[in-house]
């Protein structure tokens, strides 16, 4: 088994949509698969599949050995790019050593993973019983972890392949919890003489994974729209739009107002004398943001009235975004964060904004749950949680974590860094259902995951895949 063969079976991968919740054509493919290699296959109620490579001759003794990725990907496009994620193909270039797509996401996240193990039941290696399995709506919920039966497995050590980090393997995680927040106005008609509509639009910013990228420092276009709106005072809201998934920092966020025409201008110097601000604090983290302004003669529609205008823009610019607090175990690990993450009007009279928590600390995670509840219940939404999932707490005595270290060293002669991710990862919910599982996590280096953009290292699969081969076939 090497690099190449992994890489060729993403590239098949990139060619099967599998949007969160649309798994249907990526787990076809993967029975297929199985019935191609003459492997047992099965799936349950919830569209996780389980593939089997049964012991090689001679190592009927050696314990059974779980890899794991998830089947779905974040879909995301830059504005503008006419992609639909339910029937095209990825598009993707390898340049300097890297696999990337420019105007979407890749789904790297976790289809490499699903590659990997691919690649290994296909192999001739010699190793013992080998169960492969791959679960749907990570990316959603981790629905499919969720829904896992007892008995689905049989394996005591498992290796979950969804990190993004080469030359480091993964003992813990963050749990998470997704608050939603549901604005209800009055819709006005406006009399559009004497005003016009003005559409303000902030985008290009970096955005990225609101697990691994929320202490980077990058720009949150939604807030930065509210920051502006706040500021103006704004009311006469016809459209606001911005974000997208919960676990994407959102990247791009436009408001249509109706304004009136004598104060267009001076609407307009102090939004450029507000992107000029903008750009000075996020220099170094956001080199492609841009702000645009334009005005639109006619009528335009309804309005939001005026008072729930108000609240709603009030509860974006003050909502928590970002960094609550730092490991004092752990350092650099981000404990406990918050990612406001989208605002959309459903043209119903509702204004629905998602946001999610995460906490390597239950308590910890709840309370700032709770801190964006009061925030958007004293501006007068209706708030509630969901799809929470708990963490996965560290255990530094782990078996696979000392023969993964113990590969490490042999095959590149240095220690690997072991260290717990403020992502959210399936393991925790593994725990719950199989107390007795050890597991670690590991892969090859991804940047800009949940964003267009992402992107593979290519020499850091070779590495990935060098360490996994040698994990399983001294595995015993």
């Amino acid at each position: 088994m090497d690099s190449s063969r992994v890489l060729e079976i993403f590239k098949e991968i990139t060619r099967i949509p599998r949007e969160s919740g649309h798994e249907e054509k990526i787990n076809a493919y993967l029975m297929d698969f199985a019935q191609r290699h003459s492997l047992e296959a099965k799936s349950d109620k919830a569209g996780n599949v389980l593939i089997i490579k049964e012991a090689s001759e001679g190592c009927g003794d050696i314990p059974t050995l779980v890899l794991q990725s998830h089947t779905d990907m974040v879909c995301e496009k830059r504005p503008g790019v006419e992609h639909d994620f339910s029937k095209d193909p990825i598009r993707f270039e390898i340049e300097d050593g890297w696999m990337i797509a420019k105007d979407t996401t890749l789904g790297a996240d976790c289809g490499i993973g699903v590659a990997a193990q691919l690649a290994v039941l296909a192999s001739d290696l010699r190793t013992g019983r080998i169960e492969c399995l791959f679960t749907v709506g990570e990316e959603t919920g981790l629905d499919g972890a969720k829904a896992l039966e007892p008995g689905f497995i049989t394996g005591k050590t498992l290796i979950n392949l969804d990190s993004e980090d080469e030359g480091e393997l993964f003992i813990g995680c963050a749990g998470g919890l997704d608050t939603t927040a549901v604005f209800r106005y009055n819709i006005e008609e406006c009399n559009w003489d004497g005003f016009r509509a003005v559409r303000i639009a902030i985008g290009g910013c970096v955005g990225g994974h609101s697990g691994d990228d929320i202490d980077k420092g990058r720009a949150n276009a939604v807030q930065l729209l509210a920051r502006f709106l706040y500021s103006e005072h704004a009311t006469g809201i016809v459209r606001i739009d911005g974000g997208n998934k919960r676990n994407a920092i959102a990247r791009d966020a436009e408001a249509t107002l109706a304004v009136p025409f004598y104060a267009v201008d001076k609407m307009k110097s102090r939004f450029m004398a507000f992107a000029g601000d903008v750009k000075s604090e996020y220099a170094r983290t956001e080199p492609d943001i841009k702000f645009e302004f334009s005005v639109t003669e006619g009528e335009c529609g309804p309005v939001m009235d005026q008072d729930s205008c108000r609240r709603l823009v009030a509860a974006l610019f003050s909502a928590p975004h970002g960094v609550l607090a730092m490991s004092s175990d752990i350092k650099g690990l981000v404990e406990t964060s918050t990612n406001l993450a989208s605002v959309k009007m459903t043209g119903d009279g509702t204004v629905r904004v998602g946001t999610s928590q995460r906490s390597s600390v239950t308590s910890a995670r709840k309370a700032a749950g709770m801190k964006v509840e009061a925030v958007f219940a004293l501006a007068g939404a209706e708030v509630s949680h969901e799809s929470e999932y708990p963490g996965w707490k560290p255990n530094t005595d782990s078996d696979i974590l000392k023969r993964s270290v113990s590969a490490y060293q042999r095959l590149f002669g240095k220690e690997p860094v072991v260290r717990a991710i403020h992502a959210g990862l399936e393991c925790g919910l593994f725990l719950d259902k199989y107390p007795d599982l050890d597991m670690i996590s590991f892969g090859p280096t991804l940047r800009g995951v949940h964003a267009p953009g992402e992107r593979l290292d290519l020499a850091s699969l070779d590495r990935f895949t060098r360490l996994l081969e040698e994990i399983i076939v001294n595995f015993n």
